[in-house]
């Protein structure tokens, strides 16, 4: 999670709202990536998209069976969707996102038994400190709109 933190502080210094994902593999990281919305001007480039890109080119295939994904906020409903394509067993994540987590928040897609994959999910890890990076880049967002 302190890699995933180190990619979220990126995306802060890039003006992107800092969220950072890392994907493991056997013990070694083969993705970590942040968020790039604002410079791919792409709705779709989350960190956790963009690390799962990279982990399938990583594994050469789209199946991250033996992987564990780790993201500094809950994933969001496209999120989790990729991740359940990707079939990634074990997702941890920090903060809570009680406006669109898709994991414990909202809605509860990586435990849904209507479909035909599950994840074991891991909430909470860094709560404190994934979620201020958040808090603090928002506090900034707004000084700066009010000058």
């Amino acid at each position: 999670m302190q890699m995933a933190l180190q990619q979220a502080e990126q995306a802060a210094r890039e003006d992107e709202v800092p969220v950072g994902a890392v994907i493991v593999r056997e013990g070694s990281v083969i993705a970590a990536a942040y968020n790039q919305r604002e410079m791919l001007r792409d709705p779709t480039a989350h960190a956790e998209m963009i690390a799962i890109t990279q982990a399938a080119e990583a594994v050469g295939g789209w199946r991250l069976e033996n992987c564990m994904l780790y993201v500094t906020l809950e994933p969001c409903p496209m999120c989790a969707g990729a991740i359940l394509q990707a079939r990634i067993p074990v997702v941890v994540y920090g903060a809570l996102d009680p406006k669109a987590g898709a994991v414990d928040s909202l809605y509860h897609m990586l435990n849904d038994n209507r479909l035909n994959h599950r994840c074991q999910v891991v909430p909470g890890i860094l709560q404190e400190r994934c979620g201020q990076i958040l808090t603090d880049f928002f506090k900034q967002r707004r000084a700066e709109g009010k000058k």
